[in-house]
């Protein structure tokens, strides 16, 4: 089980490729790193250690194909979807249609939470965290208040 954080700042090198920060390795802690990028949320990319996407393909394929939201968000989920393995100096090549798709040119931020890592342009993360709210406070009202502590 994973417990990834962090928050890094990085740069695609002339064959885009990137160079995971060591204390995002360790964290991760296989050798070589063996990984799986994909299309995120919002703008950016997920990247999941290979253990943890096994087990989001094993929900994804549980939903029923008969449903068009589930066949929708099972092509979705997918498209897209690449196994990497690190090199020997710990980088991975991300695919080209999935730098375009994030806006991805070559300043980038890793946001690395629970299980997976999120990949931002420096760009569109800034965007981002522009938008946060104002009060945090209100927001973790809104999702955990409903919770008994």
């Amino acid at each position: 089980m994973y417990n990834l954080s962090g928050e890094y700042e990085v740069r695609l090198d002339e064959k885009s490729r990137l160079r995971l920060p060591t204390a995002l390795s360790a964290q991760i802690g296989e050798s070589p790193l063996k990984l799986v990028v994909n299309r995120g949320f919002e703008k950016c990319l997920l990247l999941y250690p290979e253990s943890v996407w096994v087990e989001k393909t094993k929900e994804v394929n549980q939903l029923n194909q008969y449903v068009r939201k589930n066949r929708e968000f099972a092509r979705y989920f997918f498209r897209g979807a690449t196994q990497l393995l690190t090199d020997a100096s710990g980088r991975i090549l991300i695919p080209k249609l999935l730098q375009e798709h994030a806006g991805i040119n070559q300043d980038i931020v890793l946001l690395a939470y629970h299980q997976h890592v999120e990949i931002w342009s420096k760009e569109y993360y800034l965007k981002m965290v522009a938008e946060e709210p104002d009060n945090f406070g209100e927001l973790a009202e809104d999702v955990f208040g409903h919770k008994d502590v």
